[in-house]
């Protein structure tokens, strides 16, 4: 059985814009990014929608404080569209909010939608160092939907410093290590060809950032050049949002598409997909080795698919996040997770990976006709999930029709979570671990989440003036996790711990 022509949701248009000015003074600001993105997309599908547009989802975005951001955006475009909203921050979003307008399309509440999103921190940052004044739209005294810190980390992540997404990463990287059985240095060999993969995709991307492929050496390799950021993440394996990118998708009704007269190898089909999210609070988690959030997503994809992806794109702002899905999905170790390059070969806004990521992957099916591909975003800390489908062949309505939260399976599966005890003092074990470098690619500082006897979670400091324990923290040859310790409780209250 078929959905009605008119209330299948289709991907038609598609838009990417990448702005690189040699004068940061000419750079195009985000509102122009995006609408140019926009129009690019319309015509993309032939022209002819923009004015049709009743349902406009906008990114969140950083580079430019602006306010009434949605209401700015259709004013330049000069369309009224029924529906305008600005989205709040997470890397999943434009997964998430694609989802939502092909329900909507669906439901019968749209007929022609678009996603959009763009960031121009790349031109920001120039003309900060160049003392330049943009002559952009004026910022806004007060921002609308900023990042709110207090929802992302606590203020004991903030006393310890680890606090922002590139210390919290390792502490999902160091743990899988020990869980899959392998050396560190096996985990960023694995690390390095994948990678490696995706950089020369990004290489032969006309729409990416970065168009340079690396050596699995030149990626993992910290050098002057190639910073330790923290272990074991080098600068080339973090994600590059330091950009003027952006990026649109436009969506009808297959009976819309035709009347219109879009070829059918040009209409792309949402088949459906998944979402659901972990605790704030990254010690608030059950374990570090993997994420219910991210299985119960992925496996909602799979059933959606029933045949399997013949590609995917895995969100990569560090190498756990595809390493871990690869493994849930039982993908093939050399097959590559992205068709779009790579948040840090081929960068994107800070929202908007997934964005340009569905364009991509557009581009790609109609190229290369395939039955379903796969589209897997993240945002936070590994904190927010969302799965998509789409693909050359007409959706299942069944596909479709599944409830988008899947958060109930995400909770039954989750284990018990350790009770804090952050006033413990005696043995524990090695949980997992984050080391930061600084600046000079030196180990600054780094905290230990640990086990007691009594399987109660501790967060403790390390004591980076014991040479000894920190080069076993960062030995290639053998994981620390499970490792013995001691925990003690300092006279500032945080515990911290002699290995």
């Amino acid at each position: 059985m078929a959905l009605p022509a008119d209330r299948t949701p289709v991907i038609i248009g598609v838009g990417d814009i990448i702005d690189r000015p040699a004068d940061p003074a000419l750079a195009r600001e985000p509102l122009q990014l995006m609408a140019d993105a926009v129009l690019a997309a319309d015509v993309d599908a032939g022209g002819g929608f923009l004015h049709r547009i009743d349902s406009i989802d906008v990114i969140n975005l950083v580079s430019w404080r602006y306010d009434r951001v949605a209401q700015r955006l259709v004013e330049r475009l000069g369309i009224v569209p029924a529906r305008a909203v600005y989205g709040l921050v997470g890397g999943e979003t434009p997964t998430t909010k694609i989802h939502e307008a092909a329900l909507r399309i669906m439901n019968g509440n749209s007929l022609v939608a678009v996603v959009t999103g763009g960031e121009a921190a790349n031109a920001v940052s120039k003309a900060k160092a160049a003392g330049i004044e943009l002559p952009w739209t004026p910022p806004a005294a007060k921002v609308e939907n900023p990042i709110i810190g207090s929802e992302h980390v606590t203020p004991l992540a903030v006393r310890h410093g680890i606090m922002s997404p590139v210390h919290v990463y390792p502490l999902y990287e160091n743990a899988t290590i020990a869980e899959w059985g392998l050396t560190p240095a096996e985990a960023l060999a694995e690390s390095g060809m994948a990678y490696q993969a995706i950089s020369e995709i990004a290489a032969s991307n006309p729409y990416a950032w970065g168009q340079k492929a690396f050596s699995a050496a030149e990626i993992t390799a910290a050098t002057p050049d190639n910073r330790m950021i923290a272990w074991p993440y080098t600068k080339r394996m973090v994600a590059n949002n330091t950009v003027n990118q952006a990026g649109a998708v436009l969506m009808t009704t297959l009976a819309l598409a035709r009347e219109a007269g879009i070829a059918e190898d040009r209409i792309i089909h949402i088949h459906g997909g998944a979402a659901a999210a972990e605790p704030m609070d990254y010690l608030a988690r059950d374990q570090y080795d993997h994420s219910v959030a991210q299985d119960a997503v992925l496996d909602q994809a799979m059933r959606i698919a029933r045949d399997g992806f013949d590609r995917v794109e895995l969100y990569s702002c560090f190498p756990t996040v595809p390493k871990m899905a690869r493994r849930t999905l039982g993908l093939a170790a050399d097959m590559p997770f992205s068709v779009t390059g790579g948040l840090s070969f081929a960068g994107a806004g800070l929202n908007c990976y997934m964005l340009q990521s569905t364009c991509a992957m557009v581009r790609s099916l109609r190229d290369r006709p395939a039955a379903q591909a796969l589209l897997y975003g993240q945002g936070g800390y590994v904190t927010k999930h969302h799965a998509l489908v789409i693909g050359c062949d007409a959706a299942d309505p069944a596909g479709l029709m599944l409830p988008k939260d899947v958060q109930e399976a995400a909770e039954a599966a989750r284990a018990a979570v350790p009770a804090p005890a952050l006033d413990y003092a005696g043995p524990a074990t090695i949980e997992t671990f984050s080391v930061v470098y600084d600046r000079d690619g030196a180990p600054s500082h780094g905290s230990i989440i640990g086990l007691t006897p009594a399987r109660e979670r501790v967060f403790a400091r390390i004591d980076m003036g014991d040479a000894g324990f920190v080069a076993r923290l960062l030995s290639l040859d053998e994981t620390p996790v499970g490792l013995g310790g001691t925990v003690s409780v300092g006279e500032d209250g945080l515990q911290a711990w002699a290995g």
